[in-house]
């Protein structure tokens, strides 16, 4: 059975080519010259795109579907890039540099949260894409098990309270994001020479940074998740955890 099944996508992988590697290149080589991959804001900014469009594209041929990774990180690149283009022209507007980033990147985390609310009702809601997939639990099993029982009720009611914790957790990413985009940007004053070369390390660390202090308590919440489903799901269909999940 497990053959038979389509491979899951792997997320970590859609984040690395949909994210990271996109606004590393923003990063590192928006600049117009000084080392030989200093490629100027408007081709960086061409090649950061070209690997979510094209991952998105592949992934549409391949499996018939939109990937959400390539689409949330279009919408990623593209804002970075039109604002540190923005930013490049407009020197006036630097005083406000970490505000202006600071609401980019809140932005992100909530159209990605607001996402799991909109899709919930949908044939794939965004809560089986991240955790309760195939690929993690016998859902055709406890779907079977909850119409049996007749506990259709509680099991929607356990799958919108998941939901809401997931959308909880990207409330609360967007919040981080930016107190951290104005935390490192607030020593990066509107004349300082070399203005964007220090703006490209900034937008770098916040990038490393974000990932630390916003990807390591997301996993947490998965963990709880985790549990509050697993739990959950015993009460409602008398299952164990072995014949929950998927064997590993």
């Amino acid at each position: 059975m497990a053959e038979t099944k389509k491979k899951q996508d792997n997320s970590l992988t859609d984040i690395l080519i949909n994210v990271i590697i996109p606004v590393l290149i923003l990063s590192y080589m928006s600049k117009d010259e000084g080392k030989f991959y200093h490629l100027g804001p408007a081709l960086a900014m061409g090649i950061a795109l070209t690997l979510p469009l094209g991952f998105g594209i592949w992934h549409f041929i391949k499996k018939g579907k939109l990937n959400l990774f390539s689409v949330v990180g279009l919408i990623a690149i593209l804002l970075t890039g039109l604002i540190s283009i923005y930013l490049y022209n407009y020197e006036e507007s630097r005083q406000h540099v970490g505000v202006i980033f600071g609401i980019k990147e809140a932005i992100q985390p909530l159209i990605l949260g607001s996402l799991f609310l909109i899709t919930h009702k949908k044939a794939t809601p965004l809560l089986r894409t991240f955790l309760y997939n195939d690929a993690l639990f016998d859902v055709p099993r406890i779907e079977k098990t909850v119409k049996e029982k007749d506990t259709k009720p509680a099991y929607e009611s356990l799958l919108w309270k998941c939901t809401w914790i997931m959308f909880g957790s990207f409330c609360l990413s967007a919040v981080a994001n930016f107190f951290v985009s104005v935390f490192f940007f607030q020593d990066l004053l509107p004349d300082a020479d070399s203005w964007t070369v220090l703006y490209n390390e900034v937008v770098g660390k916040i990038t490393w940074w974000g990932l630390l202090i916003i990807g390591v308590p997301f996993f947490v919440v998965m963990a709880v998740v985790m549990i509050s489903l697993l739990k959950g799901l015993r009460k409602i269909t008398g299952l164990e955890n072995d014949d929950i999940l998927i064997p590993r």
